[in-house]
């Protein structure tokens, strides 16, 4: 009946969670239903255990039947009824965590069993079964065993993320697995995802105090006493997680669970790892300690079902026993006599004596001597599979190192014909992550690895994050490129594990595509943000990723720094609109598509891309070591970790995202020092350069994008700032020359300003003629001096087709451009008035001039609404305030390359310019309320406080400075402190400012003198402003006061209340108190912590925050308001009537092609090696790596002398048996002689 489950019971157990009904339906006990008198019990006793009472009528009363049977047998004197024990254990006096448990007949299908416990039980997939045979009574397990099984199994079965099967009771080598795992889960981390689980399959008849188990309905829990047990008794461990207790219908007997254990562990043979792409299943290993000749059957039958044993020998009993028949029998030559050979004597009756003697030797009390032997010989012809594992000579360090080899023994009987020899090796290497003994057995050299052989390991060890087999391989010549096709990478994200936060934005492309929401806007936005909840049908199929996801997550996380993704691949680079793209995407993606069997173009950094969305930080870094372009590969890693982490709702997944952002910060900015120290100018070049591979971006661009202060604090890229700030012009100009070139600009062709294209022009003659080979090659667009606008100019004329930014720029064969000469009044011209500093300077003096005016409009000139006014110089108040809304225009709809909303939103982002939205808006307001009499007044009010923030505006002018732009930021900083003491003290103020109006005034009804009393006299007492006489009624006060409510609330003051004059005092002290002393001094100290703390860091944000003004400036026109009007208009004749292409969108671009980008690559890749090796090197001379290297050779050197034992006890043997055949060989072959060789033999 057991024998019959189908697949509907399986559907069955993963539906039934709620109710265990289906339990005894399907799950059966044994009970025994025929009595087979014992004769030494007076028949009282049945040979299953139980008395005669025990057993139903229809069991005791077929005596015919019993007369004739002399042994009791579970097969046919026993019944399947339904099972009345089940549901979760709780062990009085124990931990509250519940184990599961389950009565079932011996013959009950194993995967019934095993889907109960993974689907129901919600136990973890195992990746490695270890059966442990033996040891059952507590004095059979030696101090050594017990460490092995500590120190060894539990810790290596962790690692691996293991099942340990044993008995489960305590007592023996159960008992100590027990512990070890309670130990171990103790001091594992809560987020360790490999967990040992410990099962205990048991014969239900010995089970001490089962009864409390019995429960028809199944118990959860089942409370189980085993506190005054018995000291001889199996009582259950209640460190395993689940007991199987097979019932065979007897009581009291061992070995009732022995049949059903070997085929639950064959069924899990056959079954996948928990791991995925890992290519193997479920590898198990029995293990024997100890145990006596009842077990041979054990033994003997999982050898011939091709299962691995692991035999410690020394631990005593059958270990022994096997141990010396595997080691000490191999080694003893058979040899053949003349007539052995005729058929007299055979190799087999010489086996057979042999373990007859051991027979004797270990098992002197053994009766059925015959049965032993055939069972040890049956045992002997598959010693291939048994491991001998020596505790007491061997180090514990290396068990894991055993239980591999052990397995490795088993795997190589199921090795195909195709495969290598070693493949299987291998996997189990990958699997349980064990590189030490990959790099030292299987890749020391002496086996030639093919690529087809190592590819399904490459992907385990990428999904199951093993970034040291992916570093090993990659080493052994494991050819990438034509490994990692578009089709593969798609089945690596389809591999991240739900969850996740990668898997979240993930499934929300996914969605988006599939037309489950809509794409409006609004519903785009929401599907961005993971903390969303998600709304999907879970009978929907499931769908695979595909790389439009992928780029949707990257555009998303690299925002507008670079252009979208593996567009080109999907032949969507030519889509503009996100909406047309997603369209032609849902097109092509239906079906198998011709782009995924395309090799990857650029394999590492889209594997970097993946292990940066994974968060594998150390797979992240091989792979960055790998990937060309370091410096922006560690800049766009850092880019997404610190865009998923503003996406992270837990805490500390927001710290560890920032603290791997950090770190390839770092690696950015260091590599970044090696190649400044090596060449400014290439380190220059390195930085301006477009990548083809990150989009079209640069540097500069990704490092604002990603935030990296420290990149751009370093002295390498303010170089290159201050370069491109200057323009042409010396960076040692002072600036009073600046100021008076600005204005007598005909000085600008004196000597008074030094030019860099001066000290060009004085070379020689030979020299200037010299062709730039790199310039030549590089198609340089910006001239000589890459960092200057003149040169920039000449790239209108350049009619060089659109390049996709993610295709490969070769061109060797293009023309080499050269910009036209000017003649040099021109541009003597150009280089001064292009230049961004004079555009600041410009810009600042005219701001000067603009605030000037408006104070003189607020003050003197401000004339009464049409007609009578405005004045003149209201008027161009009027015009230079268009011209600058007419610039803001200009930064957000004519900059850059992006759609209107990105300009837009890239616009908003900046406080400064909110600060201007903000300043443009009140001035309309204020404009339009004072043309009209009725708001005249208002209007001029709003015209004033604009003033405040037009003047505030100042400050952002200022902040290139060296010295106020620190301070700048100091304040800034400051401010939000401010928000944060303002909250405390407005919290003071509007408790004791309306407790003390309450108590002064009676009654009030008067709104302006409650809020003026209420809010602004409180504020005023902090600094000292306090009516003595209004307060204190003892004060004399001559004001007329009343206490008619009627006048009072017609406005007349109120009298004050004597009665509680004396609180109102109280009050005030403690007002003061807490408010002059506590709350300034708290601020005082506030201002201070912040000061001392970005006092350090100031300089950093300085000069990350002169980035975005040198780009402001570098963009702005070189006329300054209200003359910019004057390059708008050209602007706009060039832009939208002409149609010609912007030329500052391409600010601080190089696009190299051909020998010069090669060589830049090249350089940069030679650079990065000198820093690994120079990391490694400071590595090697740290303390604690010393330390670990003398502790690898003192390990090895215990190795070496340990081999050379056992090589030397070999050689001993080895020589005796060949002095034994020497002396046989001398004598006449006949039966005296060959009686003679057995006694010298023995002797």
């Amino acid at each position: 009946m057991a024998e019959s489950v189908g697949e509907g019971e399986t559907e069955m157990i993963c539906k039934s969670k709620a109710t265990k009904s289906w339990i005894p339906n399907i799950i059966k006990k044994r009970v025994c239903n025929t009595f087979v008198e014992d004769s030494v019990s007076d028949g009282k006793m049945c040979q299953c255990g139980k008395p005669k009472v025990e057993h139903p009528p229809q069991a005791i009363g077929d005596f015919f039947s019993a007369a004739i049977v002399n042994y009791w047998d579970s097969v046919r004197h026993s019944s399947e009824l339904p099972t009345d024990a089940f549901g979760e254990l709780q062990f009085a006096g124990a931990s509250k965590r519940h184990s599961y448990f389950l009565r079932l007949s011996w013959g009950t299908n194993p995967s019934t069993i095993y889907n109960l416990m993974t689907a129901q039980w919600s136990l973890p997939s195992p990746n490695l079964v270890v059966s442990v045979v033996g040891g059952e009574s507590q004095a059979s397990v030696k101090n050594w065993v017990r460490e092995v099984i500590r120190k060894g199994l539990v810790k290596s079965s962790q690692r691996a993320g293991a099942w340990i099967i044993t008995e489960g009771f305590r007592e023996g080598a159960g008992k100590c697995v027990g512990e070890a795992v309670r130990d171990h889960a103790t001091a594992a981390s809560s987020g360790s995802f490999n967990k040992v689980v410990a099962v205990g399959i048991a014969s239900w008849g010995l089970v001490y105090n089962k009864e409390q188990l019995i429960n028809p309905e199944g118990s959860y829990p089942a409370k189980y006493d085993i506190r005054n047990s018995p000291k001889d008794s199996c009582c259950l461990d209640n460190n395993y997680q689940a007991f199987l207790l097979v019932d065979d219908g007897s009581v009291g007997r061992r070995g009732g669970e022995i049949n059903f254990r070997a085929k639950l562990e064959d069924h899990i043979s056959h079954q996948p790892t928990g791991i995925q792409e890992s290519g193997i299943n479920v590898p198990v290993l029995c293990m024997l300690i100890s145990g006596d000749t009842s077990m041979l059957k054990r033994v003997e039958l999982s050898l011939k079902k091709s299962k691995p044993w692991l035999v410690l020998a020394g631990s005593g009993g059958l270990a022994d026993f096997l141990s010396d028949v595997v080691e000490n029998l191999s080694s003893s030559p058979v040899v053949q006599t003349p007539s052995e050979a005729d058929g007299d004597l055979s190799p087999i009756v010489d086996l057979k004596e042999k373990v007859a003697d051991r027979v004797k030797k270990y098992f002197p009390n053994e009766k059925d001597t015959d049965k032993v032997v055939e069972l040890t010989l049956s045992i002997y012809q598959n010693k291939d599979l048994i491991t001998v594992y020596n505790g007491t000579q061997e180090r514990l360090n290396d068990f894991d190192t055993v239980l591999l080899k052990a397995l490795v023994r088993a795997s190589k009987q199921r090795v195909s014909v195709e495969d290598s020899p070693y493949i299987e090796d291998l996997r189990l290497a990958v699997t349980w992550n064990r590189v030490d003994i990959a790099r030292s057995e299987l890749f020391n050299g002496a086996i030639l690895w093919k690529d087809k052989d190592l590819k399904d390991c490459m992907t385990n060890a990428l999904i199951n994050d093993k970034p040291q087999f992916v570093r090993l391989f990659t080493e052994n010549g494991f050819n990438i490129r034509s490994y990692l096709t578009y089709k593969k990478l798609e089945k690596l994200y389809q591999s991240v594990p739900s969850g996740t936060l990668l898997y979240q934005l993930l499934e929300r492309r996914l969605l988006i595509r599939h037309g489950i929401t809509a794409l409006s806007p609004a519903q785009e936005s929401k599907l961005d943000s993971p903390n969303q909840p998600k709304e999907s049908d879970p009978c929907q199929p499931v769908m695979k990723v595909t790389l439009f996801e992928v780029s949707g997550v990257l555009d998303m996380l690299l925002d507008d720094v670079c252009q979208p993704f593996y567009y080109d691949v999907l032949d969507l680079e030519h889509f503009s609109s996100r909406r047309r793209a997603l369209k032609q995407a849902a097109k092509l993606l239906v079906g198998e598509s011709k782009y995924r069997e395309k090799r990857c173009v650029y394999p590492w950094a889209s594997l970097f891309i993946w292990a940066i969305l994974q968060r594998r930080n150390e797979m992240a870094t091989f792979f960055w070591e790998m990937a060309g372009e370091s410096v922006l590969c560690a800049l766009s890693g850092c880019k997404m970790l610190r865009e998923m982490s503003k996406l992270e709702t837990e805490t500390e997944g927001k710290l560890s995202l920032k603290d791997m952002a950090q770190s390839f910060e770092n690696l950015a900015h260091d590599i970044f020092s090696f190649c400044y120290r090596s060449d400014e100018n290439r380190a220059f070049t390195l930085l301006i350069k477009k990548s083809p591979v990150w989009g079209g971006t640069t540097c500069l661009q990704m490092g604002m994008g990603a935030d990296t202060r420290l990149f751009f604090s370093h002295d390498g890229v303010q170089s290159l700032l201050s370069q491109i700030w200057w323009g042409d012009m010396k960076r040692s100009t002072e600036v009073w020359k600046l100021l008076l070139t600005f204005f007598c600009p005909i000085l600008c062709y004196t000597s008074l300003i030094s030019f860099r294209r001066q000290e060009e022009q004085d070379k020689p003659e030979e020299e200037e003629g010299k062709p730039n080979e790199e310039l030549l090659d590089s198609n340089y667009d910006y001239g000589t001096t890459v960092y200057s606008y003149p040169d920039l100019k000449p790239i209108e004329a350049d009619g060089q087709g659109p390049t996709t930014p993610l295709t490969p720029m070769i061109n060797d064969k293009d023309p080499p451009f050269r910009p036209p000469r000017r003649p040099f009044i021109v541009s003597r011209w150009r280089q001064f008035w292009f230049a961004p500093v004079t555009s600041f300077l410009g810009n600042v003096l005219m701001y000067f001039l603009f605030l000037v005016l408006f104070a003189y409009v607020l003050l003197v000139d401000f004339k009464p609404q049409p007609p009578q006014g405005p004045a003149v110089s209201e008027y161009v108040l009027y015009f230079w305030v268009f011209t600058i809304v007419c610039e803001e225009i200009r930064e957000t709809a004519f900059l850059g390359t992006r759609n209107w909303r990105q300009r837009l939103r890239n616009y908003i982002e900046d406080v400064w310019n909110k600060i201007d939205i903000v300043a443009i808006t009140l001035f309309i307001v204020g404009l339009i309320c004072r043309m009209y009499e009725r708001s005249y007044e208002f209007g001029r009010e709003v015209l004033c406080v604009d003033y405040m923030v037009f003047t505030l505006r100042l400050i952002h002018i200022f902040a290139i400075h060296k010295q106020l732009g620190p301070k700048i930021i100091i304040v800034g900083k400051m401010m939000k402190d401010v928000f944060f003491f303002l909250f405390f003290l407005g919290v003071w103020l509007i408790a004791y400012g309306v407790a003390n109006q309450a108590l002064i005034y009676s009654y009030d009804s008067n709104p302006d003198r409650i809020f003026r009393r209420v809010f602004y006299r409180p504020y005023l007492h902090i600094f000292g402003q306090i009516p003595v006489e209004e307060i204190d009624s003892g004060k004399n006060w001559d004001l007329e006061c009343t206490n008619n409510m009627t006048m009072i609330d017609s406005g007349s003051e109120p009298c004050r209340v004597e009665y509680s004059n004396w609180v109102v005092v109280v009050l005030l002290i403690i007002y003061l108190l807490v408010t002059n002393i506590v709350l300034i001094n708290l601020l005082i100290a506030i201002f201070s912590h912040t000061f001392s703390e970005v006092q350090a860091n100031s300089d950093i944000y300085w000069k990350f925050q002169r980035y975005n003004l040198i780009v402001t400036y570098h963009f702005r026109p070189s006329l300054a308001p209200p003359f910019i009007i004057i390059s708008h208009i050209n602007l706009f004749i060039k832009r939208v009537i002409r149609r010609m292409p912007s030329i500052k969108v391409r600010h601080f671009v190089l696009e190299l092609k051909g020998k010069a980008a090669n060589r830049l690559t090249t350089w940069e890749t030679i650079q990065k090696e000198d820093f690994l090796t120079a990391r490694s090197q400071i590595k090697k001379d740290s303390d604690s790596e010393r330390f670990k290297l003398i502790s690898a050779k003192m390990d090895g050197i215990q190795k070496n002398v340990a081999e050379t034992k056992d090589y030397e006890h070999r050689l001993r043997s080895l020589e005796n048996d060949v002095n034994i055949k020497f002396l046989f060989s001398c004598f006449h072959p006949s039966e005296n002689n060959f009686s003679l060789y057995l006694v010298i033999k023995f002797e």
